[in-house]
């Protein structure tokens, strides 16, 4: 059994610059792990901060579980990542310079059947970041229609 789930963030590429990639583990309830598994969550809006040295994601919305009861989650808590201890000694420096947060791109379910979060390390890009961002996409998308004639 198989649950090919991919939800990603699409406004990361376009509000910021990745720098470093990291896939973590989340510690879910057994009713927001079926609402993973059937494609219903959204990273939008989330975001990721560090409290008493342990990681947790903020504002990732995970529908209610349809045929949950009395205990089905909260759309919107903070749910706790795993990494290693390294891991998060390295993200907690990075973090506290100027400009840098960390995200959520892409939350899948592994071959082991576990949901995994892949996050990134990334900071802010500027008006005129954009619009270069913009310059190259429109300038690919060109080089690639000529390329198929």
């Amino acid at each position: 059994m198989t649950v090919n789930v991919r939800i990603k963030n699409k406004r990361v590429s376009w509000e910021y610059f990745i720098i470093e990639k990291l896939v973590a583990g989340i510690v879910l309830t057994g009713t927001e792990i079926k609402s993973i598994r059937q494609g219903k969550a959204n990273l939008a809006d989330a975001f990721c901060v560090f409290e008493q040295g342990e990681l947790f994601v903020r504002n990732m919305h995970i529908s209610e579980y349809t045929y949950g009861t009395y205990n089905n989650h909260l759309a919107k808590r903070d749910r706790k990542l795993l990494l290693t201890a390294r891991e998060l000694r390295k993200l907690n420096t990075k973090v506290r310079e100027k400009g840098m947060t960390i995200v959520p791109l892409t939350l899948f379910i592994n071959e082991r059947g576990l949901a995994k979060l892949e996050i990134a390390l990334v900071r802010g890009k500027h008006f005129y970041d954009k619009r270069e961002s913009l310059k190259e996409k429109d300038h690919k998308r060109e080089i690639d229609r000529h390329l198929k004639r």
